[in-house]
Order: structure tokens, then C-alpha cells, then sequence
């Protein structure tokens, strides 16, 4: 795939890598700074990792796609071994009613490059949203549920979808 359609895969922070809820002893609580102030924050180091790999396994990019936006670089990637990553400023969309703020300035940034996007807060208006934008060719949303944040069966689906993508 030529490094211009590159896939991308995309990073929500509260609910994906912060979640809800510890999920076991490797998880840990921090205080992470955002423009808005300090905030707890449940976050499984050994995300960084398994999200690099996948991300080498598969030729993606990783990039932030959330409300944290340069802050996931400062406050969140550190803390879960990731390197400084591009940032989707989704706070600057415009209001598209139904959609989520994040899915407008997401479809601008994509450059119809395929993606991957980790999110717990999308709808089927985000979709149809994405699906009917000239900007946006190929992706899947992985439902990721609050509560637990991020699992192996999540990066599964990830590196399936991309695999699959890349034998076109």
C-alpha cells in the first residue's frame, strides 16, 4: 500500500484507554492534566505495547482521536509507553446535528486513507456521517465499551479488519 493511504488507527482516551473501571492489578490510577483541569485516570500500561504492535503488524499509524488532543501526548502516552503521536484536533468541528463532535474534523483528517477508529461514544449517525463524506473511503469503528476499556478481543478485530484491508 502506497505511504500515502497508509492506514490509520485511531485513539479515543476516556473509555478506550481510560476506563471506567480497574481491570486488574495491571492497571493504575494517575492524575492527568487536560485544558479543562486534573483528572483521575485508569490506564493498562501494557496498552502502549500491544498498540504499537499492532500498528507494526499491520503498516498503520497510530494517531489521537480525542477530546484530549495534545494533552493525550503530554498526560496519557507516557504514562502508557507510546510516543508522541499526530493529533486530530477534534475539539475545533463544526455541529453536525446527531453526529458527535470528533466525526467532522476525523473526516477531514482521514484524507480517504483507510482507518481503524477505537471509540466509545460513536453512533450510527457517525457512520452514515463518515460513509457519505467524499473524504473518507474505507474504515471500522471498534466499539469500545467503557467499562472495561481496551481488550485483546478489540485489537483482534482491529488487525483482522486491517489485514483484510490491505489484500484489498
Amino acid at each position: 500500500m502506497a505511504d500515502d493511504l497508509c492506514p490509520l488507527i485511531l485513539l479515543d482516551v476516556d473509555g478506550v484507554l481510560n476506563a471506567w473501571h480497574r481491570q486488574g492489578p495491571h492497571w493504575q490510577t494517575y492524575d492527568a492534566v487536560s485544558d479543562i483541569g486534573t483528572f483521575k485516570v485508569n490506564l493498562n500500561p501494557e496498552h502502549g505495547p500491544m498498540l504499537l504492535q499492532l500498528a507494526a503488524e499491520t503498516g498503520a499509524e497510530l494517531v489521537w482521536a480525542t477530546t484530549w488532543e495534545l494533552h493525550a501526548n503530554l498526560s496519557i502516552a507516557p504514562l502508557i509507553g507510546l510516543p508522541d503521536l499526530p493529533v486530530i484536533l477534534v475539539n475545533s468541528g463544526r455541529e453536525v446535528p446527531y453526529v458527535h463532535p470528533k466525526t467532522p474534523p476525523v473526516a477531514e483528517y482521514v484524507m480517504r486513507r483507510p482507518f481503524v477508529w477505537f471509540d466509545d461514544d460513536l453512533e450510527r449517525a457517525d457512520r452514515l456521517y463518515l460513509k457519505g463524506h467524499d473524504n473518507v473511503d474505507a474504515f471500522q469503528i471498534i466499539d469500545v465499551g467503557p467499562r472495561k476499556g481496551l481488550t485483546h478481543r478489540h485489537i483482534r478485530q482491529a488487525a483482522e479488519w486491517l489485514a483484510e484491508v490491505s489484500r484489498g
